[in-house]
């Protein structure tokens, strides 16, 4: 059998990405949102989510480029005066895996950021992470060790297979296939915590570039087992869009997720055959 999740990541960095997530729902495909609970439209996110039953919300857990739950000066290594983490991924993951301190001061983000989450209300369907922090082995562990204290059951390994996209004419150079293998660790690891995986995940090769065109593209040749697509949908390009992601193409991804040939090659993908 195949399986599809469709996803919104950032659910909360802005009114026009909530927007699009409520839309895709009621409208569209879209399955689940993840939930950035320090984000500015947070409190936003959170009233539309509740309005919306059938959505399934999880924490987009923030630990590079975004801001933090804590103070600054509860977390002084791991943050900037204004709270936010930076956006060097080289040596925040340095940083992670070598320097006790930042270690617990990460781990006291990373409850904290469970805790935000348990305090809206919401139920705690799945969790992942801003720029896949969670392949990181300390960032990984953490997540898996302090959500189950939250109930967390559901985590994503971001593991897009090679053959489908050469199939889909993406060349799979060196990195990409380092990146496919890397994400067998924190798949075992999350099996060893007692989690629920996807088999596959797609939206890594063509981030923010998630066409109706390449979607329709990609649903017939999803493998068997369980697939989760995911999406970054806004209705507008707005200011903090444009600063932190320039060249991506959110209402084409919004597009995607109510297009009614997609909708079709889903629910036929999943029939039986």
């Amino acid at each position: 059998m195949h399986r599809i999740t469709f996803s919104a990541d950032d659910f909360g960095l802005t009114e026009s990405v909530n927007e699009a997530v409520e839309r895709a729902h009621r409208d569209g495909v879209l399955t689940q949102a993840s939930l950035m609970v320090a984000a500015p439209a947070a409190a936003d996110a959170v009233r539309r989510a509740k309005a919306l039953p059938n959505l399934r919300v999880g924490l987009h857990l923030v630990v590079i480029e975004g801001p933090a739950v804590l103070a600054p000066g509860a977390i002084p290594d791991l943050v900037d005066a204004s709270g936010q983490f930076p956006s060097d991924q080289l040596r925040l993951g340095i940083d992670y895996f070598f320097r006790p301190r930042i270690r617990r001061q990460l781990a006291a983000e990373i409850r904290a950021q469970f805790q935000a989450f348990a305090a809206t209300g919401l139920h705690l369907d799945h969790a992942n992470t801003h720029k896949h922090m969670h392949l990181h082995p300390t960032v990984g562990a953490m997540m898996l060790a302090i959500g189950r204290d939250f109930g967390l059951t559901t985590v994503r390994v971001p593991n897009e297979p090679p053959a489908v996209m050469v199939a889909l004419g993406v060349a799979q150079g060196l990195g990409a296939r380092a990146m496919h293998a890397w994400t067998r660790l924190f798949r075992a690891q999350a099996r060893r915590a007692g989690m629920r995986v996807n088999d596959h995940c797609f939206g890594l090769a063509w981030s923010g570039h998630m066409t109706p065109e390449r979607v329709r593209a990609l649903l017939p040749l999803l493998p068997k087992g369980r697939n989760e697509i995911y999406f970054h949908p806004a209705t507008a390009r707005d200011a903090a869009l444009t600063r932190l992601m320039p060249d991506y193409e959110h209402r084409a991804e919004l597009d995607a997720l109510l297009d009614p040939e997609i909708r079709h090659l889903a629910r036929s993908a999943e029939t039986p055959r």
